[in-house]
């Protein structure tokens, strides 16, 4: 129902114990400035020693900005955030996302840094730093509850060891930081 102005009205209150909440990465933007930090460190360095050396010109302090650039995509962190039923992965120009109900697959990719490779049965595939989900208790649950209702409609055929593996550590982690704060450790 529309009121005058066009304007509807908005909801009051929240949704019991935020079912309806969309969960962020709290760390995000740390490593946001972080990652800027580190591309600024690495430009104001090449331009001293260029300058101290005497060859500084417009265009070798054009390459070292656009040098200093392509370390700042490179470090640029990935936002995730989760609702009820999907958990998205946005970098710089792309944004993918999940069914969490509906998960197929669920593989942890080590190397150089660990990945969590999510699938669904729509054919999406969304890929967190496993970290992401130990720091923000709020987005593991709102994987856990999507990967539980996948577990239990029986579309999720691989992974679940794993992400029971990820459960029991998220939990550790979660207890922990409880009692650091309460000064029980």
């Amino acid at each position: 129902m529309e009121q005058r102005d066009g304007i509807r009205p908005r909801a009051t209150g929240s949704h019991p114990s935020g079912a309806g909440a969309v969960a962020y990465d709290r760390s995000w933007a740390r490593d946001v400035r972080s990652a800027c930090r580190c591309a600024g460190a690495l430009f104001g360095l090449l331009l001293g020693v260029d300058r101290t050396a005497g060859s500084l010109t417009w265009w070798r302090a054009a390459l070292w900005l656009l040098l200093a650039l392509l370390l700042l995509l490179v470090l640029f962190p990935v936002r995730v955030s989760a609702g009820p039923g999907w958990l998205a992965s946005r970098r710089l120009l792309r944004t993918r996302r999940v069914r969490t109900d509906l998960l197929t697959a669920v593989r942890p990719l080590d190397g150089v840094t660990q990945r969590l490779v999510l699938r669904d049965a729509l054919g999406n595939r969304v890929e967190i730093d496993p970290e992401v989900l130990v720091r923000n208790p709020q987005l593991w649950y709102r994987l856990d509850e999507g990967a539980r209702a996948s577990e239990a409609a029986g579309t999720l055929l691989c992974g679940a060891a794993a992400l029971h593996r990820l459960a029991r550590r998220v939990d550790r982690e979660t207890a922990l930081g409880v009692f650091r704060v309460s000064g029980l450790e």
